[in-house]
């Protein structure tokens, strides 16, 4: 018998001893799991995208299961999801549904670029290596690290400069909120009506936000003054608007000088 057939046979029956060993451990050591965990499992998406904060539905099951986390943590699911939770587990829950709205307008066509960035070609890199490239410190820089994160195409980068979010797919999974290093994508509720500002320029100076930005809020505060159901107040440097008072009469839009504001359910959320 030649030594490579010899080497053949030995391999084969160590491998077989080997495997032999390793299926009896398994089957020694193995640790029953918890049947809830599947029965979760499969009321879950499958997405696995991270936004209930943790690694997966696996791990959001487990956690679920064992009281660390709470069961309207799954925004892909949305609300049908979380109630088939409340039912597994036999608890109430309330879960609004949100969606990512952009508080900037700052396109090419209003937003000046300082000059030309030729760094790494991400919102993150150029906040940091130029501390952003246009002349609004606060506005969007236009890189679409938002979109790269995004895991339900909600997102795009527009032909002007600036993010675009597609609300028929918009999960609410807040990966672009973490994502953006301006901070300029907020967490607002779907069902929500009202004005608000797509703007975040903090700047106090009337003339050095019109000079970096044509549709910034000059703070003038004409919303503030005008609003009949006096619901909008400056914070900041920027108008908020209290949504128990907002009967969304557009008097604000009108005042406004720079078109900072609009209606949400009008522009951003459009039947």
């Amino acid at each position: 018998m030649s030594v490579v057939l010899l080497t053949m046979v030995f391999a084969a029956i160590l491998a077989f001893i080997l495997g032999s060993t390793l299926g009896f451990f398994r089957e020694f050591f193995k640790v029953e799991e918890d049947p809830l965990i599947g029965t979760i499992r499969e009321v879950l998406p499958g997405a696995n995208c991270g936004a209930c904060g943790f690694p997966g539905c696996d791990a959001y099951a487990t956690a679920i299961t064992s009281g660390q986390a709470e069961i309207n943590k799954c925004s892909v699911g949305g609300k049908e999801t979380a109630e088939k939770l409340s039912a597994i587990m036999g608890v109430k829950v309330s879960m609004v549904p949100v969606v990512a709205v952009l508080a900037c307008q700052g396109s090419q066509e209003h937003a000046p670029l300082k000059g030309n960035y030729t760094g790494i070609p991400s919102c993150a890199g150029a906040k940091l290596s130029a501390g952003g490239t246009k002349l609004c410190a606060w506005g969007c820089l236009g890189y679409g690290d938002c979109t790269a994160v995004c895991q339900f195409n909600a997102l795009s980068m527009g032909e002007k400069g600036l993010p675009r979010v597609d609300y028929t797919k918009c999960t609410g999974c807040k990966l672009c909120i973490a994502e953006c290093p301006q901070q300029l994508l907020r967490e607002v509720p779907r069902e929500r009506q009202g004005a608000a500002v797509l703007c975040s320029n903090r700047n106090q100076i009337k003339a050095m936000v019109l000079k970096t930005c044509k549709k910034g809020c000059i703070k003038c505060e004409l919303c503030v003054k005008n609003c009949p159901e006096k619901c909008i107040a400056m914070e900041n440097g920027i108008p908020l608007v209290d949504y128990t008072k907002c009967s969304s009469c557009g008097t604000c839009i009108s005042k406004c000088p720079t078109k900072a504001f609009v209606l949400l359910q009008d522009t951003v959320f459009p039947a």
